[in-house]
């Protein structure tokens, strides 16, 4: 059985009632059933807890709690942070709770690993998920991806990567013997494999130096 969130969570007594939304404390900020939310850790020093609101209900003393489904960070998961996981990057859990509306510090997005990955600017808000997460056993759904470079590794979208015009694939500048700052100042790139094809030709789509920086700018966080 998946382990309890530190927290105020307790079950909801006889009389409740499901409730269509509910305004955050002292915002104007309404959450609805499906809306991501930030939660108050039991720890000061640590980041807000993410999860994704099923149900809102209220007990007979008007007390609100909110069922939710719990997204976990890398280093929350049995395997840990890994290279490849973005500093946004979220694990959409089975494990639901119950906790009380009054832990809820403000709202969030949890967009789809594609969606974010085309976002011009990253805001503060601005989270994705590309895996499910058991958290009694640690397995992901889906349990492989696709993997880039040299190095085959999954896109990590905090990283600069630049595209070979001859096979399409990404590499990252460090694995290809050049700096982020060599990288940005690329025309155009061909890896070791492809660079003695004399017919390949600059793809319209290829890795530019302005490229380079619209990359780097919509990482910003």
């Amino acid at each position: 059985m998946a382990k309890t969130r530190p927290g105020v969570a307790s079950k909801i007594k006889p009389g409740r009632k499901e409730l269509d939304q509910y305004t955050i404390k002292g915002t104007n900020k309404i959450v609805k059933a499906g809306d991501c939310v930030l939660m108050r850790p039991s720890d000061a020093g640590k980041p807000p807890y993410v999860a994704r609101v099923e149900k809102i209900e209220a007990d007979a003393r008007s007390n609100v709690k909110v069922h939710c489904r719990w997204y976990y960070r890398p280093e929350e998961s049995l395997g840990g942070r890994r290279q490849f996981h973005g500093a946004k990057e979220l694990f959409l859990s089975d494990h639901f709770d119950v906790q009380s509306a009054h832990t809820i510090e403000g709202k969030c997005i949890v967009h789809t690993f594609k969606n974010y990955t085309r976002l011009e600017n990253v805001g503060a808000e601005d989270y994705y998920c590309r895996f499910e997460y058991k958290a009694a056993t640690g397995a992901f759904t889906p349990d492989r991806v696709a993997v880039y470079c040299k190095c085959e590794m999954p896109y990590n979208p905090d990283d600069l990567m630049v595209q070979c015009e001859g096979c399409k694939d990404w590499y990252h500048p460090a694995c290809v013997g050049m700096t982020i700052e060599e990288a940005k100042k690329l025309d155009h790139f061909v890896c070791a494999e492809c660079s003695s094809d004399d017919d390949v030709k600059k793809s319209q789509n290829g890795f530019t130096a302005d490229d380079a920086k619209v990359e780097t700018k919509r990482r910003k966080r």
